[in-house]
């Protein structure tokens, strides 16, 4: 499987996850909230902190029907006149990517338009992100390939011939590592959509670190495709969810997230290794709590021992009870008291 380099972060098996905070357009044009989200993102020990470069114009017809899961949710009267009223100014970028470097995360904004490509390559942007909805615009994606940057591609709503299609474009123009995202479309996605175990297809299909971005309200789901092989999670976050715009009903608080990344940098410790072996912190209590042959009695000296002479029980340091058979018709080399453990030098 290809290994990349993001930054100075290795994606791919045997490395850590990489955790992308999306804040997306959950900054309500205030300059001021965009960096709260960066300083939330950072004191939750996300690797990078990512928002969406777009304008309405080159976005959306004005034309475009509202999609169900803001028909009647929001104010606006039209997904064109939403998407205008959420555009992050782009004279932002610069002093966002700073900020979000000064605490030690990576910035990430994903490009809509092909201007957006130009501002983020100005910023030195050590990697692309593209939308799933981006994935059939094989022109787009050959002119963020020709950065010769790192790209990950979401993957909702595509088929491997359509994921196939888009890495070949991608190829076609430089390949500085490339990796796909599951995810399921929807905000949020019922949990019967999320097909998680898709992960693991697209691993073995493309031989590409591959991981999920996240749309559900849970912080368990991203541990679960940690288990399943996951390389990179996506997650959305807000300030609060009662905040107005459509991303922030589906986004977790900072509590969550921070309560997401612990649980995925667990699950990925407690993963370990396929090996079944007993850790070195166990070894004690394999002594003390396993169970060996132990005197119920007096054996004197000379004895033949039978089994009224013997017992099963705790600690674990005599001889193992798979040896009774063995032990029995043995004789006592020197006295054993009651509750002696048994051991091979007694008999």
């Amino acid at each position: 499987m290809n290994n990349f380099l993001i930054d100075n972060k290795r994606i791919g098996d045997g490395n850590p996850i990489f955790i992308i905070a999306e804040a997306g357009s959950n900054h309500d044009r205030d300059l001021n909230q965009a960096k709260k989200l960066i300083e939330i993102a950072a004191e939750a020990e996300a690797d990078a902190v990512k928002f969406q470069t777009y304008s309405a114009e080159t976005l959306y017809s004005k034309k475009t029907p509202n999609p169900e899961y803001i028909e009647g949710k929001i104010e606006q009267d039209s997904i064109w006149h939403l998407i205008k009223d959420i555009e992050l100014p782009r004279e932002w970028q610069g002093e966002l990517a700073d900020f979000t470097r000064s605490h030690g995360l990576i910035f990430m904004s994903t490009p809509f338009d092909y201007k957006a490509i130009e501002e983020l390559e100005e910023l030195n942007v050590s990697v692309y992100k593209i939308a799933s909805f981006e994935i059939g615009d094989l022109t787009f994606l050959k002119e963020i390939a020709k950065t010769n940057k790192p790209i990950i591609l979401s993957t909702g709503m595509a088929s491997l011939g359509d994921i196939e299609d888009a890495i070949n474009a991608i190829k076609e123009e430089g390949d500085l590592g490339i990796a796909l995202l599951h995810c399921g479309i929807n905000y949020p996605p019922p949990f019967e959509d999320l097909n998680l175990r898709a992960i693991q297809t697209l691993k073995q299909a493309f031989q590409l670190p591959v991981g999920y971005s996240d749309h559900t309200m849970s912080v368990a789901i991203p541990s679960v495709c940690v288990a399943l092989g996951a390389n990179i999670i996506e997650k959305h976050f807000t300030l609060d969810r009662s905040l107005n715009g459509p991303d922030h009903k589906f986004a977790l608080e900072p509590y969550e997230l921070k309560q997401m990344i612990k649980n995925i940098r667990e699950t990925e410790i407690a993963l370990g290794s396929p090996r079944k072996f007993m850790p070195e912190s166990e070894k004690n209590l394999y002594k003390l709590a396993r169970r060996s042959i132990i005197a119920v009695r007096k054996i004197p000296k000379g004895k033949v021992i039978d089994e009224s002479d013997l017992i099963i029980k705790r600690p674990g340091y005599g001889i193992a009870p798979k040896f009774l058979n063995i032990v029995l018709g043995r004789t006592a080399k020197k006295d054993i008291e009651e509750d002696d453990i048994i051991t091979w030098d007694l008999i």
